[in-house]
């Protein structure tokens, strides 16, 4: 148990209850916890196995590698539509959290062994560039450049955010507004 987060867990005034329940579960499955991305995560062996997310409607038990989890009853839920890994149980009650005990171990023990067995989630390296973006690229070979220099999750994130309008004009504005930061090699989030 990390005394770090003993306040936080004590103190929390969204799903004070419910977090409890849960980090009592996970800290009896022999992981280890720390506080990443100011949430309290869970890994065994240096390796990131769940994490506790909570939000205005639900407490949220994410595992990073959901995907590749058994999940014979059908609990794990998505974390958004753009999501490729990550898959989470919800809770709303201690009563959500307690009947769900045994569900958690076993998720938690199969993602163990996910870790353990060394598995990786397959990634797509192929993206849906919008119309607008390939005509950019045509119009500016340097921008096709730096483009192409990016990490491969922020051309995605690019790529997601400029092919989520409906109408062109607007994907065509939101490359522009990103384009000065393309070009210095950044991210949407940098």
């Amino acid at each position: 148990m990390n005394f770090e987060l003993e306040s936080d867990f004590e103190t929390a005034e969204k799903w004070r209850d419910e977090a409890i329940a849960l980090r009592e579960i996970l800290m009896s499955c022999d992981l280890i916890e720390e506080q990443k991305w100011n949430k309290p995560c869970y890994s065994r062996d240096g390796e990131n196995i769940a994490i506790i997310q909570r939000f205005s409607d639900k407490l949220a038990l994410m595992f990073f590698k959901g995907v590749l989890l058994e999940d014979p009853e059908g609990i794990l839920r998505s974390q958004g539509p753009n999501s490729r890994s990550a898959l989470r149980l919800e809770f709303q009650s201690v009563e959500d959290v307690t009947s769900a005990e045994q569900p958690i171990r076993a998720l938690i023990k199969d993602a163990i062994r996910v870790e353990q067995a060394g598995l990786k989630v397959e990634k797509s390296d192929e993206l849906d560039y919008p119309d607008e973006l390939a005509f950019a690229f045509d119009d500016d070979p340097d921008f096709r450049a730096a483009f192409e220099a990016l990490t491969p999750g922020r051309q995605r994130g690019y790529c997601l955010n400029f092919s989520e309008p409906k109408k062109s004009e607007t994907r065509t504005a939101r490359i522009e507004k990103h384009r000065n930061r393309i070009l210095a090699g950044k991210g949407m989030r940098d």
